[in-house]
């Protein structure tokens, strides 16, 4: 990022354990690069010097640099381990998943936050006006598809597919499966715990929850800590807060990879899978629970800082889009196997995230929906170089 007028590489913890953020000059950068545990001191000198044309750093400057990213969380060392077990143990035992990026990537005032989403249904590329919510006990609608980005860039195309959702009678569960950026190596990531929001708290129904993690041959929470940060979900709680408060349960499903290798096939050839996606269409058939099926997906991440040789330019926008719609007319046609095929033909060399959780959306609603209409596309820049495209569906 550039800051004063000076080319600075920021660092985070994008898994969340380390709130600071800390910049860095592209000589810092470089040793901290080194800093892999294998190198002293005399190696890292020569390293830096082969970068930086011969150029010399004195061992108190790598010393000083490595203390510096010690105490600020960003070495793994005994310190950092303390403190992610001490952020565990205290999600461990918490009743709730705090809201974890209120106050940061929205306002955590409830007032400034409903005012800031009344803005994604009259800004540009919103629907242009404020939600109409319908009433009645009729089913609501079956299925959603909606972004996960941050509300800043995709705020308005979450008003599309939420204006949706919301002009049909209530659902009294939304089975959300979200994506886990940071997978684990399991397929599925249950919790029971309620996810706060500040237009209210969200209870889970554990109900359907432990219906789950019965058809669960790995331990659904062994990685619940997923959970703790993971925006995916987080955003889609303080919109359905935004419309029904508290007066609507969830049941939150983390997606890892579903990706397998082409010669595997696809992932209704995993039989852990099959058996929880069975599990899921059966709750999501019960008319008396009244469920709606969400998958909160983004679809392409590409560009250099997704790790892309090459610059995003119009041409190639254009091309991206076009292969999203085409490969979306599977979701359209309520075709999860097609979904996955359109997606996976490359490899999914567009790197779609909402890959998984859009194909277990299709697998749970299968036979209770035969269509989805596209309500909104759209992509957004991204400040580091890239672009990511997404969009909102509706299953009625």
């Amino acid at each position: 990022m550039e800051h004063e007028g000076e080319q600075l590489v920021c660092i985070y913890d994008a898994e969340g354990y380390v709130d600071a953020q800390i910049l860095l000059s592209p000589p810092a950068f470089f040793v901290a690069t080194c800093l892999d545990g294998q190198q002293d001191e005399t190696a890292i000198q020569g390293a830096f010097a082969a970068q930086f044309d011969g150029a010399h750093i004195e061992p108190e400057d790598i010393e000083r640099i490595a203390t510096m990213l010690e105490e600020q969380g960003f070495l793994y060392s005994p310190q950092f381990m303390a403190m992610i077990k001490a952020r565990e143990t205290t999600f461990k035992a918490s009743p709730t998943r705090p809201a974890h990026l209120a106050g940061r990537s929205y306002p955590a005032d409830p007032a400034e936050l409903r005012e800031m989403i009344d803005g994604f249904f009259t800004r540009e590329g919103g629907p242009g006006a404020l939600p109409v919510f319908g009433d009645g006990t009729q089913h609501p609608l079956r299925g959603l598809v909606v972004p996960h980005i941050d509300f800043e860039r995709g705020g308005h195309t979450y008003a599309h597919g939420y204006g949706c959702l919301f002009s049909q009678p209530r659902p009294r569960t939304v089975l959300i499966f979200g994506v886990a950026h940071h997978a684990a190596p399991v397929p599925f990531i249950l919790t029971r715990k309620n996810f706060e929001t500040p237009l209210g708290t969200l209870k889970v129904n554990t109900t359907m929850v432990d219906a789950l993690a019965e058809a669960c041959s790995w331990d659904p929470y062994a990685y619940e800590d997923t959970h703790r940060c993971e925006h995916s979900i987080e955003f889609q709680a303080v919109m359905l807060a935004y419309g029904y408060g508290s007066d609507v349960e969830i049941v939150p499903i983390l997606c890892s990879s579903l990706a397998m290798a082409e010669e595997t096939g696809s992932p209704e050839t995993q039989d852990e899978v099959a058996k929880f996606l069975d599990v899921c269409n059966a709750l999501a058939s019960n008319s008396e629970d009244r469920v709606t099926v969400l998958a909160a997906a983004d679809l392409a991440h590409v560009g250099r800082c997704f790790g892309d040789d090459f610059e995003v330019d119009d041409e190639r926008i254009s091309g991206i889009a076009a292969r999203d719609r085409t490969d979306l007319t599977m979701v359209e046609e309520m075709d999860a196997a097609g979904w996955y095929a359109r997606v996976m033909k490359d490899s999914n060399a567009r790197k779609v995230c909402g890959l998984g959780c859009i194909y277990a959306t299709l697998k749970t609603l299968n036979g209770a929906s035969h269509h989805a209409d596209l309500l909104h596309y759209d992509y957004a820049h991204d400040p580091s170089g890239g672009i990511v495209s997404f969009a909102s569906l509706a299953m009625k």
